[in-house]
């Protein structure tokens, strides 16, 4: 993060407004816990514009509208409040416009995406005067989400490898194989990420460990060389089982469509189920089974890899800026 010149960051003089987009996630991807992630083409997308006074305006549609707070608890306002307090500003009055489209608590991203969306509102009204470089902006999201594996990929799109070191969160992008075809299946309930990290054992069998080392590296290959090995590639003992007892129908139907060969996943931290079908065609195959595989519904959204992360462009024009 760089700014215009050294010490105290100058005042805004002129007020702006910026509109920014931002992608689903999947995390884990089956063995991939909490080191791998992907972005998804569902967003959100916020207009956020700096008022000349104190105060906040929040207007929510779609996904979560009638359930996220719409004072300065918000989850986006917090982030954009994160940002300005790490380079000693205050934050400015702030008009904040949501439309939603990522479903909440269903292990899609949408914490994560709304952590990206405040940093990113952030970078792009304060343009001119401080530089949100990539590690700066992965170490917020990471500092105010707990974890990189959603916040990455939401930050830089196509399929994340995020992992902590001694200087912080890293990851690496990498460009998914054109023959993968997400397909996500949504229930109409929801589930806690905190419940459900919390049923994940914090020791395991050194065998399932060795099993997972050994799938997560397949499944790299699989999502960025060979399609065909995402079934195998996909296989998981660290946390799915052990979250099953809490999402039944979710586990029914992961077990109802890998018995029809689809690679399928638990989506992050549930209940939305992930197939990874090796073409498009497949995708409509997977929803026929989900359609009699349990007595809940299933909403198919039949997505497509988003591979360029969260973007920031002036309103109501100007520049796309990315991450």
């Amino acid at each position: 993060m760089t700014t215009r010149e050294s010490g105290a960051v100058p005042a805004s003089v002129d007020a702006r407004a910026v509109v920014v987009r931002v992608p689903a996630t999947s995390a884990n991807l089956g063995p991939g816990f909490d080191t791998l992630g992907l972005a998804l083409s569902a967003y959100d997308e916020l207009t956020v514009t700096q008022l000349p006074a104190p105060g906040l305006e929040i207007l929510v549609t779609g996904e979560g509208a009638a359930e996220v707070p719409v004072d300065a608890s918000h989850l986006v306002v917090r982030a954009i409040a994160s940002a300005y307090r790490s380079i000693g500003r205050e934050l400015p009055g702030l008009r904040l416009e949501a439309l939603n489209t990522i479903p909440h608590g269903r292990g899609l991203g949408s914490s994560g995406a709304a952590v990206v969306a405040g940093l990113l509102a952030a970078k792009g009204l304060l343009a001119g005067e401080v530089d949100f470089d990539d590690a700066t902006l992965l170490r917020l999201a990471t500092e105010l989400e707990g974890h990189p594996d959603n916040v990455a990929p939401a930050l830089f799109g196509g399929l994340t490898i995020a992992w902590m070191d001694a200087s912080g969160p890293q990851h690496k992008k990498l460009l998914v194989h054109r023959g993968v075809s997400p397909v996500v299946f949504i229930p109409e309930f929801t589930m806690s990420t905190s419940v459900a990290r919390g049923l994940a054992p914090l020791n395991v069998p050194r065998e399932d460990a060795v099993f997972n080392v050994s799938r997560s590296a397949l499944l790299i290959a699989a999502l960025t060389q060979s399609p065909e090995l995402l079934m195998a590639a996909t296989e998981d003992k660290l946390h799915q089982s052990y979250r099953a007892h809490a999402m039944p129908a979710t586990d029914l139907l992961v077990r109802a469509l890998r018995a029809e060969g689809f690679a399928a996943v638990v989506s992050g931290a549930g209940p939305s189920v992930l197939v990874l079908a090796d073409g498009p065609g497949r995708r409509l195959a997977a929803a026929e089974v989900a359609a009699s595989a349990t007595d809940h519904p299933w909403e198919a959204r039949m997505l497509a890899v988003d591979v360029r992360g969260g973007t920031v462009r002036d309103y109501p024009e100007g520049s796309t800026s990315r991450t």
